[in-house]
This record gives structure tokens, sequence and C-alpha cells, in this order.
């Protein structure tokens, strides 16, 4: 996801700027907006497990759809309205948004400094949600659904893989156009500055960017610092930037690593900042920067969390978490991010820090919608088996999709969300294939909303690699990597060679210098298994 803008005064202003999403397109089908009901049953399906085999719709290896399954499908086009039916459990795939980029951040590092990650560290969706998207953006305020697909076909030595398609579902917040509309931003920075902080690329990235944000920011904006290492200290309480930039570079400029971690001291005297400092009708957030390699005083994240959950349903204050670092707890940061309504991203150059901190920090604390989950709906007559590439720590019950009380992720303008799917359909399958939705909350009414994109069998059967758009081909490498590195595997995989290979053409026909760094990733991995 980026931002383009030419300077970072105006897309700040720009895309914090207030306003919820109403309206949306759709691409590969149809599409309908409505305000939803809640409450509307879903049956739980099985569970998701980590890198799982592609599982059978049917709860078989194929064959006609079990009995009593409804024939309808949900979201079926009915002349110009849309038809709500529940189909078998089994055919629906539930899960919560999730906009976290910091697996794929610190595999890169990782693979730099000449090794492999672990197996533990890799979630595919973050290496997917990476890259720029070419889904349409809603003229209004909601939700764009798009839902294309493709056939990878097999890969060399490999079988059974011709009737397997991937099937994308997208979807896309509006940036923010207006200028001068958003509410003032109130953020409570907890900076980690244990001892672990003092190698490059760390504290001396936090300091340098945050110095660069502190010129940006608006009069009316605010900043708190808290900073921790053994214990948590206030450095600056919560203060208009107006007449305090020389006051607030100075406390910046101060920061010096010592002793060990204690995350957890960290974090609640941030909240404790956050909620004293909270501004009504202001973006409150809390943005913790740190390597997340708690060693002291509380390291279970379980206990550590209980203190962001009363923050985030009291008050509404969300966390955007900064990992850094040739090592970092990624799992803990992924963890608190969720538990506080955010999400992650990995640091660990300047040319990064200066995206997240400057071009993109508009979308990392504003809110489009909170607790969104997408429910994709597959037809028991077209499809055989299929499988979320991902997102196993972001699994909902199906039942709870329209439940508003089970925790969704926080979506801000201009994000985009992409699940990829391995989709084997059944033999001679023609016509509808899928009916993706995303429901959310307005952050600021609290009131539900629905988006829905279909798609059919055709819009499946192209060629990826010689037929799919160039993005859509992105998506499938960086999705193939992933399941590399962490030993899965999925229908018509290339070899990390001929990934490579089609990263860098991909690099040179979209003239993306992010696309070049994943072609560098994969030949930096390729080398370390040959």
């Amino acid at each position: 996801m980026k931002l383009c803008a030419r300077t970072y005064r105006g897309v700040l202003a720009a895309v914090l700027a207030g306003g919820m999403l109403l309206t949306a397109g759709c691409g590969g089908g149809g599409q309908s907006d409505r305000a939803s009901r809640g409450g509307a049953e879903r049956r739980a399906n099985d569970g998701a497990k980590p890198v799982p085999a592609p599982r059978a719709p049917d709860g078989g290896g194929g064959g006609a759809p079990a009995a009593g399954t409804d024939a309808r499908k949900e979201g079926e086009r009915n002349g110009d309205e849309f038809q709500e039916s529940t189909p078998a459990a089994d055919y629906l795939s539930t899960f919560a948004l999730d906009v976290d980029t910091a697996s794929y951040g610190y595999a890169r590092r990782t693979l730099a400094d000449g090794q492999r990650p672990k197996r533990g560290d890799i979630r595919p969706e973050e290496f997917i949600n990476s890259f720029r998207q070419d889904y349409p953006r809603p003229k209004g305020n909601g939700f764009s659904v798009t839902v294309d697909g493709a056939r990878p076909g097999s890969a060399e030595g490999e079988a059974g893989a011709e009737d397997w398609s991937l099937v994308r579902v997208g979807l896309s917040t509006r940036p923010s156009d207006r200028q001068g509309e958003r509410p003032p931003a109130a953020l409570t920075f907890v900076i980690d500055i244990s001892g672990s902080m003092a190698e490059p690329g760390r504290l001396d990235l936090v300091k340098e960017s945050l110095g660069i944000l502190t010129d940006e920011l608006r009069d009316d904006d605010s900043i708190a610092v808290v900073t921790f290492s053994d214990e948590a200290e206030t450095r600056l309480p919560m203060t208009r930037i107006d007449d305090n930039r020389d006051r607030i570079h100075s406390v910046i400029d101060g920061l010096e690593p010592t002793d060990s971690t204690n995350v957890e001291a960290g974090v609640r005297a941030g909240y404790d900042e956050a909620v004293e400092g909270r501004r009504r009708g202001a973006t409150n957030r809390v943005v913790l920067l740190s390597d997340a390699l708690a060693n002291t005083g509380e390291t279970d994240a379980d206990a550590i969390l209980d203190r962001i959950d009363d923050a985030r349903r009291e008050y509404g204050i969300t966390l955007f978490g900064v990992g850094v670092g040739s090592e970092y707890g990624d799992a803990l940061m992924e963890r608190l991010a969720d538990k506080g309504d955010g999400h992650t991203t990995y640091v660990s150059t300047g040319e990064q820090a200066r995206k997240v901190f400057v071009d993109q920090l508009p979308t990392h604390v504003e809110l489009r919608a909170r607790d969104a989950k997408a429910q994709v709906a597959f037809d028991p007559r077209t499809v055989k088996q299929f499988r979320l590439i991902g997102y196993e720590n972001r699994a909902v019950a199906d039942e709870d999709f329209r439940n508003d009380r089970v925790d969704g992720g926080e979506i801000g303008p201009g994000h985009t969300v992409t699940a990829l799917y391995a989709v084997r359909l059944r033999e001679g399958a023609s016509g509808h294939l899928a009916t993706a939705t995303v429901r959310w909350l307005d952050p600021r009414t609290r009131a539900p909303h629905e988006q829905t994109g279909s798609v059919e069998t055709d819009a499946v059967d192209g060629a990826l690699w010689d037929g799919a758009s160039k993005r859509f081909q992105v998506t499938a490498v960086a999705a193939y990597f992933a399941e590399s590195l962490r030993g899965g595997s999925m229908p018509g995989a290339p070899t990390l060679g001929e990934l490579a290979e089609r990263a860098g053409k991909l690099a040179g026909s979209t003239e993306d210098s992010s696309v070049r760094q994943l072609a560098d990733a994969i030949g930096q991995a390729q080398r370390l298994r040959d």
C-alpha cells in the first residue's frame, strides 16, 4: 500500500480527514451495499490450521455437493437484486482483515543478513499485502470489492494442478482527497530505549524519523513521548505542536539506549499517557517502536494485552506497531497490534523509516473502518476444494461474521487488503464460483455496513503468467515465495530460481522498486538453499 504525494503535509491533511465509506465499486462480478442486519447465523467451519492441505468443501475428495446443501448461492443475482441464503458451512471462509506487513519486512532483513527466516515468522498474507494493487478505488465512502483469478498451470514435475486456479479477493478504501479537513492527531509514541536499540538501524532511525515528523505535523496536532527500558518514563506529556517544536526536538534528540527491555512497562505507561491526554474528536493512537524482545517484567503476551484491550474498548485508542532490528520479536508485536485494533510494519533503513513515518503515516493513524471482516462463500456446484493462503491467526468462526462484538481488523484510508485462494473446480464446472462480502463498522457511529462482489468460473480461466494483470502476478509471486519459506505448497509453484526470474521481469515491466526488492529477496533465499 502506498500514498502518492508531493508533500507530507498535504497528504497528512488529506488522508487523516474524517468521513465514512458509503459507496463502492466491484470488479469481476455483481455488487451490493446495504446497512446490514446483525445476527444472521452461520455454522462454524472446522478451524484453520497452519499450512493446511486444500480442503474439500463437501467433506471429501470430490463428487456432487452434499445432500441437503442449499442449491442457491449466497448473493446469487436475481434480476437486479441479491438474494441471501446460507451455503453449507464448509463452503465459507471467514477472517478478520489484516494490513500488517512486518513479516515480509523482517524476512527481507533476515535474508539480506545471510540467514533463512524461521518458518513460524512467515505469514503469507503479510507478504501479499506488502505490494501495491490494481483494484479500483471506490468513488464514494466505502470499500471496493474485486474478485478475479487465473490458472497457474503445472510446475515442472508437478501433476494434477491443471484444474486449480488462484482466486484473488481484493478490498480497497478511497484515499482522502480533501485538504485541511482532518481531525487533529493525538499520538503517543512509546519508544524502546533498551540496550539492544543501540544497534545501527534501530534507535537512530526512530529519532531521525520522529524529528522529521515533528516538523511536518500541524500546529493543532499533539505528541506524547514515553520511553522504556527496564522501567518506563514519560518524557513528554501530551503536548500541542504549536510553539513547542523545539521542545519536542530536544526530547527526541536526547534519547539514548540503556538497560533491558520491559515491554509491559512501556505499553502500560504509554496507554496511561494516551488515556490521560486523550482528545475528543481527534485521532488518538499509540505508536509502539521496538524490537519487541521482552526480557524484563511481564513477558507473556496475554498479560500485556489486557491493558491494551481495556483502552481499546473504553476509549477507542488504537495501536500501531513499528518493528526494528536484526533480531525482532515479531510474534509479540503482532499480537499486541491485533489486540490493540491496529497493525504492524517493519523498518530497517532510513528510506523505509521515511516512508512509514512521513509518506504513509496518515494511512497508519486514521481509520476508515473498524472491526472489518471478510467472508467468501464458494459455490458447491462449481468448487471442489479451496484453501485460503495465510490468515491462519486471523480466522473468524463463520457464524461470527455478523457478530459485531467479535473483533475484526482496522482499515485506514487508501489501504488495500488481498486474500488469495487456491481453488479447485469440479470437472466441467461453469457458472458462479464465489461471492465475497466485507463487513465493517463506521469508526464514529459504529453503524454496520457491507459490500459484496462475485466472480464466475470463466473469469478464472486465463493463464496466470501470460494473461493475468501484472499486479495479480506480483501477488502470486509473493504468495509462492512465502509458502516456500515456511515449507508449504501451492498448486503450480515454480522453483525459487523460476520465481526470482519472474519477479525480475515484473520489476522491469511495472517499474516498481518494491518488486525489484522482492526479486532480490527470492534470489537471496535461492542462494541460501543451494
